[in-house]
């Protein structure tokens, strides 16, 4: 699901300060560009946490209702939370298959990774 969220970018002198106020999350970047990726982290985070727990995903507020102080930037950032989930998950999953003896005594006396060589055919395959 695509989506963008309203953020609210203070500078600090130091960096930025990106609040995300329809998901009550704060987070920071040494500039601009590294905050818009750290609030783009942060939404990513929350929301496949709420997707995980079964709870619903706030609706993305107007960017001009957004409470702010002069000087602050109030941006929207986007995020795709079946991309994001795709790049950041790292669980793994058991599968068994079933191989020609041969092939599969062949591939052990080379020493194949077998895990890795479907994992390649299916990218291949599914063109990921």
């Amino acid at each position: 699901m695509k989506t963008s969220y309203p953020v609210v970018f203070t500078n600090t002198g130091s960096g930025y300060v990106a609040s995300v106020p329809d998901m009550g999350i704060d987070t920071q970047g040494a500039d601009l560009t590294e905050a818009i990726a750290m609030a783009r982290d942060a939404i990513g985070i929350m929301g496949i946490d709420m997707e995980d727990e079964g709870k619903q995903l706030p609706q993305p507020s107007d960017p001009s209702v957004i409470a702010h102080e002069p000087g602050e930037i109030v941006s929207m950032v986007d995020i795709d939370f079946t991309a994001y989930r795709r790049a950041n998950e790292q669980r793994t999953v058991r599968k068994n298959i079933t191989l020609p003896s041969w092939l599969a005594d062949a591939g052990e006396k080379a020493g194949v990774n077998f895990s890795a060589v479907l994992q390649k055919a299916l990218r291949q395959e599914l063109q990921l």
